[in-house]
């Protein structure tokens, strides 16, 4: 494959550097979020598992803005840029009781997360072996998974009650997504990349590697149907390991 010119290179760092950004940005917002429910949860041991839990997303949050200023980038800029992603997710989607919490950021750091280690796909191998295991903690998930499998257990008005909230927050949360997108088109740019290496790969296996382009392509329609066709396949697996319809 020809190797890419320097401006290409420069293109695709930058893409790389707006994907970090959103991954440090979400691990932000997860501090804050997992703080905001170790102040209102229920007991005392909720309460300390969730502020570790909080502290540990600080840490991989600082752990990706290190990788940003490796490539040369701004960590404050990066994470301001999606300063306000989440806004309207987050007035749109209040929760009125401590299982709609849960599910909220189940359901939220679940479809975002998905999201991110898609577009991983596409970034350099040290900067997508960094977001996957950043992305890969599973912690959180665990606890949520457990308090809600217990608590549905013997609560069949509450199982349906969720069901109902999990299909209205999956709508908003891959509304995120497609906000994101648009707003930050090198994230587009990731996710088309990912399909054309893999259509490249498929064709390798059959004939001599062909040469691509070394610029950056810009977004594709099919790419993005595909995408929110995984997220959605994804989403609906989390929900059955909660014994919820999705």
């Amino acid at each position: 494959m020809t190797e890419a010119a320097p401006e290409a290179q420069q293109a695709f760092a930058a893409d790389t550097v707006e994907l970090l950004g959103l991954v440090a940005h979400l691990q932000h917002v997860a501090f804050n979020r997992l703080a905001e429910d170790a102040r209102v949860a229920p007991t005392t041991a909720q309460q300390l598992e969730l502020s570790r839990l909080a502290a540990a997303a600080v840490d991989r949050r600082d752990r990706v803005l290190a990788r940003v200023v490796e490539l040369g980038g701004d960590p404050g800029e990066c994470l301001g840029a999606y300063a306000r992603l989440l806004e309207d997710f987050d007035s749109r989607t209040q929760p009125s009781t401590w299982w709609e919490r849960l599910l909220r950021t189940y359901v939220a750091e679940g479809v975002s997360d998905d999201f991110c280690r898609i577009a991983a796909a596409a970034v350099d191998d040290r900067s997508r072996a960094l977001l996957l295991d950043v992305l890969d903690d599973a912690a959180h998930a665990d606890l949520a998974v457990g308090e809600l499998e217990a608590a549905g257990a013997q609560d069949e008005v509450l199982v349906s009650r969720l069901a109902l909230w999990g299909r209205r927050l999956v709508g908003e949360a891959l509304g995120v997504v497609q906000q994101a997108m648009s707003a930050h088109p090198a994230l587009g740019r990731l996710v088309t990349r990912r399909e054309t290496a893999a259509a490249e790969a498929a064709q390798a296996a059959q004939a001599a590697e062909p040469e691509l382009p070394a610029d950056a392509p810009a977004e594709d329609p099919a790419a993005a149907g595909k995408l929110f066709g995984e997220l959605t396949a994804e989403h609906t697996r989390r929900m059955s390991r909660l014994g919820l319809t999705a």
